[in-house]
């Protein structure tokens, strides 16, 4: 029997739990400033443009649910390319204008999360392949 710590590697090992993990999380970063800006303005600083939050905020909330529904089918190639795509992206804007002083300190703190996803995504590796669409699958010969 795998004791409970094992199991824990063996879920983070796992590029379909990394996957809809960040995806979920990536979901729930979206809707914070859509749900609550105050808060999110409490941590993260008042914002000028809030257009620009508000277009972050559905472009995490597309590419989290896009990444959740592709490891949910087992295409953890493309779930792996949104997450450190993203995570990638995250973290580049966090460390160049956080020294700056465009945007606060606490965005080191995503710049660290970030970081983190695309660490579980090496650990994790693409152990799994993509698996076909819907519709997808052998080409049909023209012969009929």
């Amino acid at each position: 029997m795998m004791s409970p710590p094992e199991r824990d590697r063996r879920r983070i090992a796992d590029p379909t739990w990394v996957g809809q993990a960040q995806g979920a999380v990536n979901v729930v970063g979206g809707l914070w400033p859509l749900l609550g800006l105050r808060s999110f303005e409490a941590v993260f600083g008042p914002k000028a443009d809030r257009w620009l939050v508000f277009t972050v905020a559905g472009m995490l909330i597309t590419t989290g649910a896009n990444q959740v529904l592709a490891s949910r089918r087992g295409d953890v190639v493309t779930a792996r390319g949104l997450g450190v795509g993203t995570a990638a992206t995250l973290a580049s804007i966090d460390l160049v204008y956080v020294p700056r002083g465009r945007i606060r300190w606490t965005y080191l703190l995503d710049a660290v999360v970030e970081v983190t996803w695309i660490l579980l995504w090496r650990l994790a590796g693409t152990s799994q392949r993509r698996t076909p669409a819907l519709g997808e699958g052998r080409p049909r010969s023209r012969a009929s």
